[in-house]
């Protein structure tokens, strides 16, 4: 094994420079700010966990988990996501809360790339968990929270996909007769791949007019005409009822003015396998992936003996502040009190009371910069402290 480079980072990991540290941090504030007022409480979870309980449950492929062993042999992993250690605390510590309970996190996770990958291996969620309803209120409260927070943090153009995991397995199942075979094509509606769907149609032993079916799942999104035209294809009551409990969140949404947003997409599959029911996806138009997802997960909490409804939301920070388009603006600090020796004292009393108000204050000795026309670019106000004749100046 050849030495790492000095500067060499472990795959998929980050650095955070100030610049976008800031706008993370203001984009963080605002969304916590706004589920706060939407009655949602905070928690924090551990950043290890057991693998055989968190690990498993959190539907996260065992080959993206960061693992390690703990003095007493266990097996431990870096959080993979939040909602199974969430699920994990709703089940123990907080067993006999009352219901529902409204939470929310702010945390890293951690999943192992590939080399070749690109993708980053710890990133930032920002969250929420409604446990304990299984109303569609609950499902429509979850996707208008998301809608109110993306628009708080200052995004103007995006799009919530909306589908049901019930309706596309129903209807798989219907048709292709067992689970296996529902997988192979679940696999391809994830992977967004619709020209592999079409040629595994193409290779099945079916009826005319089975294979219009499965190619007619393919059509549905748009609109509220899109549940209509599901209705017509399948033929289970597991199915209508996907289809009936979609229709009743497409009621509440509505309730919510919120329809300009929706889109819904009837081929929408998650990659966690522990989604029930209706899923979700934000779309933004600067990115061409989604940044950030949520769904009913009714069965998850089962896998810690305490099984009830369940509905949330995940948003990554990363990619919501690329779609914002900040990334690249400079972001400049409040004042920047520029002094020398003798005037030292006169730049403290003044930074000190400049911080009561609340000021950001930057005190710089100037025989400390190198550039002092770069320096104090990055300052919206500058103030000079220079010389013994008590006269300074400012600039904007």
């Amino acid at each position: 094994m050849s030495k790492r480079y000095m500067f060499e980072k472990p795959i998929g990991m980050r650095d955070t420079l100030p610049e976008l540290y800031e706008l993370k941090r203001q984009v963080r504030d605002t969304i916590s700010s706004e589920v706060a007022r939407w009655g949602y409480s905070s928690v924090e979870t551990p950043t290890l966990e057991y693998h055989e309980t968190v690990g498993e449950a959190s539907a996260i492929l065992d080959q993206q988990l960061f693992k390690l062993l703990d003095q007493e042999g266990n097996t431990l992993v870096l959080r993979p996501d939040m909602t199974a250690p969430i699920a994990r605390i709703v089940a123990s510590t907080l067993k006999n809360a009352e219901r529902p309970l409204r939470l929310t996190y702010d945390a890293p996770v951690f999943r192992s790339q590939q080399r070749e990958g690109g993708r980053s291996a710890e990133f930032e969620q920002i969250g929420v968990e409604l446990i304990g309803d299984q109303s569609n209120s609950a499902d429509g409260e979850i996707v208008a929270l998301m809608v109110a927070s993306l628009e708080k943090a200052g995004l103007s153009f995006f799009q919530i996909a909306i589908g049901h995991v019930g309706f596309v397995n129903a209807l798989l199942k219907d048709i292709l007769g067992n689970d296996e075979r529902a997988g192979i094509f679940r696999k391809y509606l994830y992977e967004k791949n619709y020209v592999g769907f079409r040629q595994e149609v193409d290779q099945l032993t079916l009826s005319s007019i089975d294979r219009r079916r499965l190619n007619e799942l393919l059509h549905l999104k748009g609109g509220t005409e899109v549940i209509e035209k599901a209705r017509t294809l399948v033929e289970t009551n597991e199915g209508h009822q996907a289809i009936n409990e979609l229709e009743n969140l497409m009621n509440v949404l509505s309730s919510y003015h919120l329809m300009d947003h929706i889109l819904i997409d009837l081929n929408l599959v998650m990659h966690m396998s522990y989604y029930t029911g209706t899923v979700f996806e934000a779309y933004s138009d600067e990115l061409g992936y989604p940044l950030g997802s949520g769904g009913r997960y009714d069965e998850l909490l089962s896998k810690f003996n305490e099984g009830e409804p369940a509905t949330g939301f995940g948003i990554r920070l990363d990619y919501l502040t690329e779609a914002l388009g900040k990334k690249k603006e400079t972001v400049l600090h409040d004042i920047c009190l520029v002094f020398s020796e003798e005037r030292r004292k006169e730049a403290m009393n003044q930074a000190m009371e400049m911080r009561k108000s609340n000021r950001s204050v930057v005190m710089q000795d100037i025989r400390g910069i190198t550039n002092i026309d770069a320096f104090t670019n990055q300052f919206r106000e500058v103030i000079y402290l220079v010389g013994s004749n008590g006269k300074g100046g400012s600039q904007s």
